[in-house]
């Protein structure tokens, strides 16, 4: 089943607090921990616990590192005026014991798309994990002035961050999300100190991001970094939409906990949400005429010259005018930017001296188009959503076409295309 995803980011947004809010959601933990027990990286275990907020209860998804590999947060001690410089010496002497500054691991590109190819898990979920990596790698790229192959950097390379992009992408598939809604991402202001120093909030990374997928942003009075540029690369790969159906049902909350304590809790609710509209509207127009001395050929001509000029639909069917005389009423449905065109194309090909014209508005079922692969090849079909449940409707233009490579019949290739949509959705 296919579900509809809101992210309420007025907390921001990263991705212990994504991997949370879908746990919280129904996400199968045992599912996940299967997952990342095959991920081929070392120095880490993972903690999934119940934990309040300022009283509000919160599923905290932590990826609990080993000492070689710990990436200790110290922008909460560099934002409230501590003295991060004694927690960053690289050799410090304290009674008699050596204490050196954690070695980061930096990886590219290539490593960590290695890591995913190895990692046991279904191939949409390497495909989203790919995505998400690669959106964060265009982005330091840009940041550092160089190539995402050539880009070597500790965000990414960071055992805790790939961790995170996996986790979000198993509890994305597990949860059958198809649709992905976010009006705005909340950010803070200030300076964060991190591998590169200290950098202006939102970090380069994340405006990069914010710009590239033009992802809606309201920087906030909060002091902070609330909008991580894994957080922004997840966002930015999920995404489908920033408009909220104009009414919905609330089905399930789920709530992701952050580590940082800023002034106002850390934050991040998704919501599973039913649409109750389930269909949309615009606006169309209608060109109409009544014409008696044109045939039927004629007709079908223009018919293909219409919707070659872009018509949304074009019909003709036989009247009957003044003295009783046989006609054909033509119809033809389009956009205003359109008008013009598709009316000298009527005024040139029949004997038609008058079109009629009426703004209309019309409502339309939600719908997508997706391809799916028969025996014969691959189908094209539309995708619609009537009262919550989906239909799927093969396309003509492509059901020829595999009727006319294989020499079947139509019919046969219509229902070969609806068993395989029906297959895939049981898998």
């Amino acid at each position: 089943m296919k579900h509809k995803l809101y992210l309420e980011c007025l907390s921001g947004i990263s991705g212990d607090m994504m991997v949370g809010a879908l746990l919280d959601l129904g996400a199968d933990e045992e599912k996940l921990r299967e997952v990342l027990k095959s991920v081929p990286v070392s120095g880490f275990e993972i903690k999934i616990s119940n934990v309040k907020k300022m009283g509000i209860a919160a599923c905290d998804f932590e990826v609990v590192l080993d000492e070689a590999h710990d990436n200790h947060d110290h922008d909460m001690e560099y934002l409230y005026g501590n003295d991060v410089h004694k927690h960053e010496s690289l050799v410090q002497e304290d009674a008699g014991h050596t204490h050196h500054h954690h070695h980061h691991e930096h990886r590219g590109k290539a490593e960590i798309f290695e890591i995913i190819e190895h990692t046991k898990m279904e191939e949409p979920v390497k495909a989203l994990a790919k995505r998400i990596f690669t959106i964060l790698g265009d982005a330091e790229a840009k940041a550092h002035g160089t190539t995402p192959e050539e880009v070597h950097f500790h965000e990414v390379g960071a055992v805790d961050s790939i961790v995170d992009i996996i986790a979000t992408a198993v509890c994305l598939y597990d949860l059958g999300v198809n649709e992905v809604i976010i009006p705005k991402l909340c950010e803070g202001t200030g300076e964060i100190r991190c591998a590169h120093g200290v950098l202006p909030i939102p970090v380069p990374a994340v405006s990069n991001i914010i710009a590239s997928y033009h992802l809606p942003v309201h920087i906030t009075d909060r002091k902070g970094e609330l909008v991580t540029p894994t957080g922004a690369a997840i966002a930015a790969a999920i995404c489908t939409t920033n408009q909220l159906p104009e009414t919905f049902t609330i089905q399930k909350i789920g709530i992701g906990a952050g580590k940082r304590e800023y002034e106002k809790p850390s934050l991040l609710r998704a919501m599973l949400i039913a649409d109750e509209t389930h269909f949309e509207t615009d606006t169309v127009y209608k060109l109409e005429s009544n014409i008696d001395d044109c045939t039927g050929e004629m007709l079908g001509h223009v018919m293909e010259l219409l919707f070659e000029a872009g018509a949304k639909d074009v019909h003709y069917f036989p009247v009957y005018m003044k003295k009783n005389r046989p006609a054909y009423q033509l119809n033809i449905l389009c956009e205003e930017k359109d008008i013009k065109k598709l009316e000298n194309i009527v005024f040139k090909e029949t004997t038609t001296i008058g079109i009629r014209r009426q703004c209309m508005k019309r409502s339309i079922l939600q719908r997508r188009a997706e391809k799916i692969m028969t025996e014969y090849g691959e189908i094209l079909y539309k995708v619609c959503n009537v009262c919550g449940e989906e239909r799927y409707y093969p396309e003509y233009e492509s059901v020829l076409r595999v009727c006319e490579k294989n020499n079947i019949s139509y019919q046969k290739a219509y229902q070969l295309a609806l068993l395989a949509v029906a297959e895939r959705n049981e898998a």
